[in-house]
């Protein structure tokens, strides 16, 4: 049945995968975060709801997430002097976003657990390693290619044909970085919009809806899923999210099955955001993962038993995974630019839960905050 819960909902949290690993951080020790951003501020309020202290590294001060932390450090990340002061001050060290270097998180996991691990950021920094990860992982994509220069994207375009869209490997987000090629485009063209960088082209999915799908592992391999998110993009930002997903039970449970995979073989300590393009006959195709909270989570801050930060927070510090039962149906709605300025409004409407993020400036495409609006299951308006 279209937009039914998942299976899982009632058995979501997983035995133990793995042997005991790691340490258990309890409540009163310090949780580093590399990033500073919004989604570090939403760990760090989090942790600070379980007893934890939070400690940012940003090369930025004063961002999001050092409004709420117990401390901040602001140093570049290739800072070896200061990365190492970070680490005697924190117990366990995670990250809000994987555009953090490898070699940093190499460094700090010397002298304390960074959770997910560096193979994770190797993974979700490369486009192409992380095309590879899936496919070998048994997860499909769309086709893609390397391609390196503009003969090579020639030949590329031959095998995989037009439409088809040229990424530039790493760095690219909310649609930088990212051209699509049509069949009256000169490839050279378009191979210099991108910076003539190191690119992945993927065939053109003439998709039906994208999905995507949170779930958390522990240090032991204990695992929590949450049901699976609709999601609709506007000028290539994430708008709205839609829980449940319409589609069918079955296809809600293999999605979430596709995420377990893939922190299994990750071997995963935190949270993975796994991304898919559901196809016009029903198949799933991978788009990309995020080890970390993502956006298309927010809807669990009020429509959960326990949130994806809240998750996050227990699964790095090795807590046992808290339910991800929903209270309801919900549609979470980020608000961007200057949208943040209707906040008095939706104060005043019932059943809305506002979470603004603290930036002082409001520019057009940057995301200030995002509203919830919870249902009761089976009641979101379509």
């Amino acid at each position: 049945m279209p937009g039914a819960p998942s299976r899982r909902q009632t058995s979501l949290i997983r035995p133990a995968m793995a042997d005991k690993a790691g340490i258990t951080l309890p409540p009163g020790r310090t949780i580093g975060i590399l990033g500073g951003g919004q989604l570090g501020r939403m760990t760090a309020l989090a942790a600070g709801q379980l007893g934890y202290r939070c400690h940012i590294f940003d090369p930025v001060p004063g961002g999001p997430a050092a409004l709420v932390a117990a401390a901040e450090t602001n140093a570049p990340y290739d800072d070896m002097a200061a990365l190492d002061a970070f680490a005697a001050a924190v117990d366990v060290i995670t990250f809000e976003f994987e555009n953090v270097p490898v070699d940093t998180a190499r460094r700090l996991a010397e002298h304390v657990p960074v959770r997910p691990s560096a193979k994770s950021l190797e993974v979700a920094q490369d486009r192409i390693v992380e095309k590879a990860f899936l496919n070998n992982a048994g997860v499909p994509t769309a086709p893609y290619a390397e391609v390196e220069t503009v003969d090579e994207l020639h030949v590329a375009l031959d095998q995989i044909g037009r439409p088809a869209v040229l990424k530039t490997a790493r760095l690219g987000y909310d649609g930088k970085g990212q051209v699509m090629i049509r069949p009256d485009m000169d490839p050279a063209e378009a191979f210099a919009s991108v910076g003539g960088a190191r690119c992945v082209l993927e065939g053109w999915i003439d998709f039906e809806r994208e999905l995507s799908v949170i779930v958390a592992r522990g240090p032991d391999g204990t695992m929590a899923v949450f049901d699976p998110a609709e999601n609709r993009h506007e000028n290539h930002i994430l708008k709205t999210s839609l829980i449940p997903a319409g589609i069918p039970t079955a296809l809600a449970t293999e999605a979430q099955e596709m995420a377990e995979r893939l922190a299994l073989a990750l071997d995963l300590v935190g949270l993975l955001a796994v991304e898919f393009f559901v196809t016009r006959d029903g198949q799933l195709l991978a788009n990309e993962i995020a080890p970390r909270p993502h956006n298309s989570g927010h809807w669990t801050m009020d429509g959960c038993a326990t949130s994806q930060f809240e998750q996050f927070v227990r699964a790095v510090c090795g807590l046992p995974l808290g339910a991800t039962t929903r209270h309801g149906d919900a549609i979470m709605t980020n608000l961007i630019g200057d949208e943040a300025d209707s906040w008095p409004a939706i104060l005043t409407e019932p059943g809305a839960h506002l979470h603004l993020y603290g930036k002082n400036e409001a520019r057009p495409g940057r995301k200030m905050g995002h509203v919830n609006r919870i249902y009761p299951l089976g009641k979101r308006p379509d």
